[in-house]
């Protein structure tokens, strides 16, 4: 089991002390997220953010898009969409210039500060109001004219009414499904280059595996190494869809899912079950 929405490592904390007292033994690999004290790994928090802008760099390279001062908006300001904001300007230069929660968004044509954004979070609680920024709905923010859009909250946000108007050259889909079947068609016949959600978004669950693993052999990764490791997986992943869609001339989500079934398939076979 791994971190989802409204939950933290205290939260799973909890859980894994659950589970211990049940079972009667330490099992630290049964669940991760965990604190860092508690056998958690380094990097986790961030890890689908950091996922998601390791894929982005590599659409960014195959679309030809230099990413420094590259425009950039982000939908949701919950744990992904908040760390893809630093890392987006902090690793590759990206300018974010709107951000969204569930209120509603603001915008800067000349970029949003992600330390300005926190303080103003913490101090008001809410995205609302936040200094040298106009205010647009969630709506208004996905059909930005921006490089990259980022969709980091809740699924079917780009729908058949809504996808022609996406002006993004990438898409890169943090958040769980917020792209519509009807949607994914309008987006490829338009040339947008969508990263689907389970490859953009595994990050997360790919760190969550680097906990288990460290679990079970006591090791202690530092963040570089999470974050190498992550960066590895993630680039021969987005290459391995990218290759796939550009062979049988698909979209990159039924790459993925070509991509994902090759391998059952593969297995099946070597177990002789076919």
């Amino acid at each position: 089991p791994a971190p989802d929405v409204y939950t933290n490592p205290q939260i799973m904390a909890w859980m894994l002390d659950e589970y211990e007292v049940l079972v009667g033994h330490h099992e630290p690999g049964m669940i991760t997220g965990k604190p860092q004290l508690l056998g958690g790994s380094a990097g986790r928090a961030a890890a689908t953010a950091m996922g998601g802008i390791f894929a982005i760099r590599e659409a960014a390279r195959v679309v030809g898009l230099p990413l420094e001062d590259a425009t950039c908006a982000i939908q949701g300001y919950g744990n992904v969409g908040s760390h893809a904001h630093r890392l987006a300007g902090d690793i590759y230069g990206l300018k974010v210039v709107a951000v969204s929660d569930e209120f509603g968004g603001i915008y800067n044509e000349h970029g949003i500060n992600s330390e300005v954004i926190q303080n103003h979070i913490y101090k008001t609680g809410s995205l609302d109001g936040c200094p040298d920024c106009e205010t647009l709905s969630n709506a208004e923010l996905l059909e930005l004219d921006v490089d990259i859009l980022i969709p980091a909250a809740i699924e079917n946000q780009i729908t058949s009414r809504n996808a022609a108007n996406v002006k993004a050259r990438i898409l890169a889909e943090l958040a769980n499904g917020p792209t519509t079947p009807r949607a994914d068609k309008i987006l490829f016949d338009k040339g947008t280059y969508l990263i689907p959600d389970f490859l953009c978004n595994a990050g997360g669950v790919t760190v969550s595996y680097f906990e288990m693993v460290q679990n079970a052999y006591q090791y202690r990764w530092d963040e570089k190494m999470v974050d190498q490791r992550l960066d590895r997986k993630m680039t021969t992943a987005f290459h391995a869809v990218h290759q796939m869609a550009q062979d049988n001339r698909v979209d990159n989500r039924v790459a993925a899912y070509l991509v994902a079934v090759a391998k059952v398939a593969e297995a099946v076979r070597l177990r002789g079950w076919v």
